[in-house]
């Protein structure tokens, strides 16, 4: 019996080691580098690349102007810097948290204050630098603005030069300010020629979805894998500041924890409210005003009535399992604004 099973160990190790030559190809190894070193496929079409290009010709001419206007040559080529990494954030990647409004003006105002107050009363240059890159990045995270480019900005404040450090604090208006407000009108402008990449990430327009009144549809998320997802971001066209790989995984995470959330039909009650939980058009908050008591069968039948948000004041019928595969949680009004009923508690 010991023989036969050696034998059977060796034959297994001689497949696995042969499976392992199969796919130890040249094109798989290129394919390992490629996601090792985070080579994503390319997800936009021409057209998005030269309107990011020309975005950013547009947007560095005006800083440049503005720079030299208030500062010399040299000096303005420091403050150009930082703007030119915002640049290809608002063109290139125009849709990203990181290239918000409010993350491109706190981002580089409160790295500004912080650069000018460390390069004025920190007593070595080089403690000033690492103090200022490290208050910056503190502030924008608890101000919720982080912007990279912010980092550059308070760098500059310190090592930027004596005419830089003249100006004091008069370098968070002019020339910082000044060119932030100026980019981020260029921004606005140059992309609202473009419906799909419209600046900021508000107003670019997206098909709607009216799936909230379908209540024979089957409500369960379905099966997604990272080609689905990679997929749509191609139709989307427009460079977005996550891989298809996380993407997934955060898919993946939503819909563990939608699943670990869901209401059984025999936690619905009469008169109660409840919420699917989505976002813009496809909210929806409904009232159980009829229901079979006892419930006898998930199929049996209960009327509610669309109470907020889409389709707002119209009635249906659906069966207990459909009801209780669209709700997400019960919700309470609180105070003219609805919210769940365990955060109600909590208050």
């Amino acid at each position: 019996m010991s023989n036969i099973i050696r034998l059977i160990y060796i034959k297994d190790n001689l497949y696995s080691y042969s499976m392992n030559i199969a796919n130890d190809t040249p094109i798989n190894r290129i394919k390992s580098i490629k996601h090792f070193i985070g080579l994503e496929p390319n997800k936009t079409g021409h057209l998005e690349k030269l309107v990011s290009a020309f975005g950013g010709l547009a947007g560095i001419f005006a800083i440049t102007y503005i720079s030299q206007y208030f500062l010399s040559q040299q000096e303005s080529a420091w403050v150009v810097a930082s703007m030119g990494a915002t640049a290809v954030l608002v063109f290139a990647v125009p849709h990203g948290p990181l290239s918000q409004p409010w993350a491109v003006l706190g981002g580089h105002m409160v790295s500004a204050v912080i650069g000018v107050a460390c390069a004025r009363w920190a007593p070595d240059v080089l403690i000033a630098s690492a103090l200022a890159v490290a208050l910056a990045i503190g502030a924008m995270h608890y101000l919720r603005c982080i912007h990279p480019p912010g980092g550059a900005t308070a760098l500059t404040a310190v090592i930027g030069g004596p005419g830089l450090h003249a100006l004091g604090f008069q370098y968070v208006l002019t020339p910082v300010l000044m060119n932030t407000a100026v980019i981020l009108l260029i921004a606005f402008l140059f992309n609202y020629a473009f419906s799909w990449r419209r600046y900021p990430a508000s107003l670019a327009v997206r098909p709607s979805r009216k799936t909230a009144s379908h209540d024979n549809q089957n409500t369960e998320l379905e099966a997604l894998d990272q080609d689905d997802l990679k997929a749509a971001m191609q139709v989307m066209n427009s460079t977005i500041d996550i891989s298809g790989e996380d993407l997934a995984y955060i898919y993946q995470l939503a819909r563990q924890n939608k699943l670990s959330h869901k209401i059984n039909t025999s936690e619905l009650i009469l008169g109660n409210y409840y919420s699917n939980g989505l976002y813009g058009a496809d909210w929806q908050v409904r009232q159980i005003i009829d229901m079979a008591s006892p419930m006898k069968s998930p199929d049996d039948l209960l009327i509610y009535k669309i109470v907020a948000g889409y389709g707002r004041r119209n009635t249906g019928t659906t069966s207990f399992r459909n009801f209780a595969n669209w709700c997400r949680y019960e919700v309470l009004l609180n105070e003219n604004s609805w919210q769940r009923k365990e955060a109600v508690k909590l208050i």
